[in-house]
């Protein structure tokens, strides 16, 4: 679905960035190795900035700059060698986002980033604008902390407000006298108490918006999860048609209300009586977009080339029922996985990142899998990763 904003000031005339530019890049993972294959597929050319080097973007990228992001004079530098920034990684510094944004356009801005990279700031603001949240409060001091818990009450998650990702700093208690042990764990950093409230689906609207204040939203992705990491997407997710409908609303409102232009993913909770909650934002293509590579017919990477760059969105249509599972390190703890064993089920694509150390957890690629209905789809890229042991 395509809609134009009447928003005053909206870009509608900023100059296009054409084909033959060179894009930046600011993070080196396999979000920004598919960005790179997307844009590199129209023409553009791609540099990557990280503290890593041979890295999954580094790989197929034009330029791979290795320097940490403190570094501004390197970034000074990078920001001259290309057209615009984007981000395929959110947790950098606001003094490394400012340093760039004086010399060339950054896209998310970075007070959009600074909004979504930080789970307190990101709650207040979808607080403040009335947007549909778990109750949380925020915690600075242990003190707060125990302030924060026994208003929301238990069971609840205390969860670190900066840098958690794949459940990583998360801790789920039943009780208050459990909340100093989370945080002597969470070390005196900030934290967001939140309710605990039982689900019947997670799910993600992944969108873009362009620079003339287009957006562009697909349907809502249904996510299930093992031991807090991603394990199977599906799309489009199983839920009523009018849920799906407010969910890409929100979706929509939250780009508005950042004056966002890029990718970003709204991750929702469905909760069992059917409540709609806005449970985080990412600032970024998203691990749950993954399908769109191969199951719709503009992908979520192709659409970031295309928002940056002031270009018109493409159609967020899905060609099929489509699935993702993710391949994490452990398959390798035997040795290599049968990669002909996946391959032999023909709707089914294989995507590795690049990787050479395989670590348990770590994401090292994934399947993807077209079928006749959601549930065939599911069904197929499922065995295939099993084949993987076979």
């Amino acid at each position: 679905m395509i809609s134009s904003s009447s928003r005053p000031g909206a870009a509608s005339h900023a100059q296009v960035i054409t084909p033959g530019a060179t894009l930046g890049v600011l993070g080196s993972g396999q979000l920004g190795r598919m960005f790179t294959i997307a844009a590199r597929r129209m023409g553009y050319r791609v540099h990557t900035f990280s503290p890593d080097q041979d890295t999954p973007t580094g790989q197929v990228a034009d330029r791979e700059v290795t320097a940490p992001y403190e570094d501004l004079d390197a970034l000074r530098a990078f920001a001259r060698e290309v057209a615009v920034v984007t981000f395929e990684f959110e947790n950098v510094p606001s003094d490394a986002v400012h340093a760039l944004d004086y010399i060339v356009p950054v896209r998310p801005s970075g007070a959009a980033l600074y909004t979504a990279q930080q789970r307190g700031r990101e709650k207040a603001f979808l607080l403040e604008r009335g947007f549909p949240t778990v109750p949380f409060a925020r915690a600075s001091t242990f003190e707060e902390l125990l302030d924060g818990v026994a208003r929301i009450g238990t069971p609840a998650v205390i969860k670190s407000a900066a840098f958690g990702y794949d459940g990583k700093g998360q801790h789920k208690i039943t009780r208050l006298a459990e909340a100093e042990h989370v945080w002597n764990e969470l070390e005196g950093r900030e934290a967001l108490v939140e309710k605990f409230v039982s689900l019947q689906a997670e799910i993600s609207v992944i969108a873009a918006r362009g620079l003339d204040g287009a957006i562009a939203e697909y349907p809502p992705f249904e996510n299930r999860h093992s031991n807090h990491i991603l394990d199977v997407t599906t799309a489009p997710a199983l839920i009523p048609a009018p849920l799906a409908a407010r969910a890409r609303e929100i979706a929509r409102a939250i780009l508005e209300a950042l004056d966002y232009v890029g990718v970003l993913c709204v991750e929702f909770f469905v909760t069992t009586d059917g409540e709609l909650l806005v449970n985080e934002l990412a600032p970024r293509p998203h691990n749950s977009g993954h399908l769109t590579f191969d199951a719709a017919i503009t992908s979520q990477f192709e659409q970031q080339v295309r928002s940056i760059c002031g270009l018109p969105l493409g159609s967020t249509e899905l060609l099929k029922p489509a699935a993702m599972a993710n391949l994490l390190g452990d398959l390798w703890a035997d040795g290599e996985p049968n990669w002909a064993a996946a391959c032999r089920h023909p709707d089914v694509k294989l995507h590795l990142y690049g990787k050479t150390q395989p670590r348990p957890g770590r994401k090292m690629g994934h399947l993807t899998a077209t079928g006749r209905t959601v549930q065939e789809a599911q069904d197929t890229v499922v065995a295939a990763r099993d084949a993987l042991l076979s």
